[in-house]
């Protein structure tokens, strides 16, 4: 579950900003969020929606400016492509050390509006599925500790580690490339989505791999209970980082509104500001 705490923006293009917040805290990026927030403006009007046509929310987050593209057909939001900042690898084939399994496994690192490590998951001989989530939460845990100063780029500490495996392995379906996901953010908490920005980050690692690229084959993207976003390139860009590739991601998912509620914050509460029980 996020949160966003809707801001003026500093960006002067920007409709809004947003300060995206979790159980442990605040974040520099959402994906998904940033496409739940593009049906939310839609969905209150917030600026000329068209019926049959695309309507683009410019959202100021801390990582940058992002956009949330709502396709609508007949007045009605149908799905929402989120464009993300510049998203690159940073490196390659980092040690982890697992102390659980006894093991070291290898991770890449990605900037894609947070600092993701990727890790791909036959190294552990684990099946990305929702039985294994608590070995999952600790696997995580353990190489966010293994890494440590590593994992660090710029004022950036690492944010996320994913576990992929590929899917279909040798099917090369009209160039879509298919991998399944589990995303362990903050401190132990899962994705139920297969993460936007962390999908970015797999698009990264794939374009320094020669997978995809701009107008090449494109990324589906599942999560642990099989959820997905489809993911391409919409433009190829200079990296800050010498040896890897650069690019401009956009990922298309759906979103709903599905409440509406409030909160009351009364200072006298015994428990003001709040607690956490672990």
């Amino acid at each position: 579950m996020y949160g966003g705490f809707i801001v003026s923006p500093n960006d002067s293009g920007a409709l809004f900003g947003v300060l995206f917040w979790h159980k442990d805290g605040f974040s520099t990026a959402c994906g998904h969020g940033t496409i739940a927030l593009g049906y939310w403006a839609v969905a209150h009007r917030m600026l000329p929606v068209p019926d049959n046509e695309e309507v683009d929310v410019i959202i100021d987050v801390p990582s940058g400016r992002v956009k949330s593209r709502i396709t609508m057909q007949g007045g009605d939001p149908i799905h929402a492509e989120f464009i993300n900042v510049l998203s690159y690898q940073i490196a390659k084939d980092l040690s982890a050390a697992l102390p659980s399994r006894g093991a070291v496994v290898t991770a890449d690192l990605v900037f894609a509006g947070a600092v993701y490590a990727t890790i791909d998951a036959d190294q552990l001989g684990v099946e990305v599925d929702p039985c294994n989530y608590a070995q999952f939460i600790q696997l995580g845990r353990e190489v966010k500790h293994s890494l440590g100063q590593r994992a660090h780029y710029g004022t950036h500490d690492l944010y996320c580690v994913i576990f992929y495996r590929e899917e279909d392995v040798g099917k090369d379906e009209a160039g879509i490339v298919r991998q399944r996901n589990v995303t362990i953010f903050a401190d132990g908490q899962i994705d139920r989505s297969p993460c936007g920005s962390g999908t970015c980050a797999r698009l990264a690692v794939l374009l320094s791999r020669g997978r995809v690229g701009a107008g090449k084959n494109k990324l589906v993207h599942q999560s642990i209970i099989g959820t997905s976003f489809e993911a391409d390139v919409v433009s190829e860009e200079p990296s800050p980082v010498e040896g890897f590739k650069a690019c401009i991601p956009r990922v298309r998912g759906r979103a709903n509104i599905v409440g509406q509620m409030r909160f009351w914050i009364d200072p006298s509460e015994a428990m003001f500001p709040g607690f956490l029980l672990r």
